[in-house]
């Protein structure tokens, strides 16, 4: 039912371009003729100058280039279209500039799907004008789930991660490891009410308890009334959750390590986390942290090739952001040519339900219901410096957790297509 579905609407998506394509008239028609305005745009919209530049930032569009590329060089001239552009935006970490910046990469710049988008608040605003427009956005950089629960689209997918991700590997593993006393902080925004919402959650479930949990301005550089406020918590804490990202990740860990709460017998455990985080305080800032990974460079040799790749453009190792942008390129790019067309509609035929493994996604599926990406992920635990062999060489996967157990399950998110 579902191939005699999507058959359908290729052939009536392949019967509305060829009347669009005689409607143009004259030369310039072959494969160029079923893509819109004679070519393909890909937007990377992310934020390019603030707390989340480095994780994601410039690099994450050289990453889409790559995809790109790659495309290109697998296709040649049997690609749906000879002309693929990649565009770029800074959101700035605000919303309302998401929105209106999303807006112009649709209408002006001729976008067929936005990329990345980190920010949960920024994401949700893009997610609406996705709707709204009836074009593709694959969310990469976001973490809540939100976007696969009562504010899904049929024209959003999230990619990577989300909230629920990271608590049900890293919440769930820290308490059973002994951690059952907790104090979380959060930035208070979207993301970060969603991940102590899914934090407190999946500890529950594993038997511990959140002793206290405050919100923290975002950005912010000074986390020390809270750092302070743990020792005296009763009863004291056994962990320090911090749900920050980014640079306030960075500057709340610095702190962490200053106050002296490690020696205090308060761990320490990391909600979200990019190698870039750790590559900016060193490894030993965050040794024994544990923390879910959605993908690791030098997990294997098929990421160590792409990395390989990627630093040679960008002299950086790729932070997990950056090679879910390729993948989701990629993966978008192959939907295209399989329909044959860049009506959204046809392409979203194509992505749902289908599965692939790719450098980034491992047994992945798009998930039809809810539009989540779901993928294997990893459980890591930062090294000490002394156990450092190679540059960037800074996680021990202590396991996988497969697709099907890393997400919530599409029942439970209260989505509506």
């Amino acid at each position: 039912m579902r191939k005699t579905t999507r058959a359908l609407t290729a052939a009536l998506a392949a019967g509305t371009l060829l009347v669009a394509g005689c409607g143009r008239g004259g030369p310039g028609g072959g494969a160029d003729a079923k893509v819109s305005n004679d070519k393909i745009v890909l937007a990377v919209l992310n934020d390019q100058s603030g707390v989340y530049a480095d994780l994601s930032g410039k690099n994450s569009i050289e990453a889409v280039r790559m995809a790109v590329a790659d495309f290109q060089a697998k296709y040649g001239d049997k690609a749906v279209s000879s002309d693929i552009e990649v565009v770029s935006a800074d959101h700035q970490n605000k919303p309302d500039i998401a929105n209106s910046k999303a807006q112009e990469l649709y209408d002006r710049q001729q976008a067929d799907a936005i990329l990345d988008v980190p920010t949960s608040s920024a994401a949700l605003a893009v997610a609406n004008v996705a709707k709204a427009k009836k074009k593709l956005y694959f969310n990469i950089g976001a973490a809540t789930t939100e976007l696969t629960g009562k504010q899904c689209n049929r024209y959003t997918f999230h990619y990577a991660y989300d909230t629920y991700m990271l608590a049900n590997g890293t919440g769930s593993a820290v308490t059973k490891q002994g951690g059952e006393n907790w104090y979380i902080v959060y930035p208070d925004y979207a993301f970060g009410q969603d991940m102590e919402k899914s934090f407190s959650a999946a500890i529950g479930a594993a038997g511990g308890t959140v002793v206290a949990k405050d919100p923290t301005p975002f950005p912010n550089d000074n986390f020390s009334t809270f750092l302070l406020k743990a020792p005296g918590l009763k009863p004291k804490p056994d962990v320090l959750g911090t749900m920050q990202a980014g640079g306030d990740l960075v500057n709340l860990v610095k702190q962490y390590n200053e106050f002296k709460l490690r020696e205090q017998g308060i761990k320490l455990s990391v909600g979200l986390m990019f190698i870039t985080d750790i590559h900016s305080l060193g490894p030993d800032a965050f040794a024994g942290t544990t923390f879910t990974d959605a993908w690791y460079w030098n997990f294997d040799d098929r990421n160590r090739q792409w990395a390989d790749r990627f630093t040679a453009k960008t002299q950086t190792r790729p932070s997990f952001a950056h090679a879910a942008n390729y993948s989701a390129a990629t993966q978008y790019l192959e939907a295209v040519q399989r329909a044959g067309t860049d009506a959204a509609d046809a392409v979203v035929g194509e992505l749902e339900g289908y599965t692939y493994d790719d450098m980034f996604a491992r047994n992945a599926t798009v998930r039809a219901k809810d539009h989540r990406v779901v993928h294997d992920v990893y459980l890591a635990e930062v090294k000490p410096k002394s156990q450092v062999t190679t540059e960037w060489d800074y996680e021990k996967i202590l396991r996988t957790i497969p697709a099907a157990e890393a997400f919530r399950p599409e029942s439970a998110g209260g989505c509506t297509l």
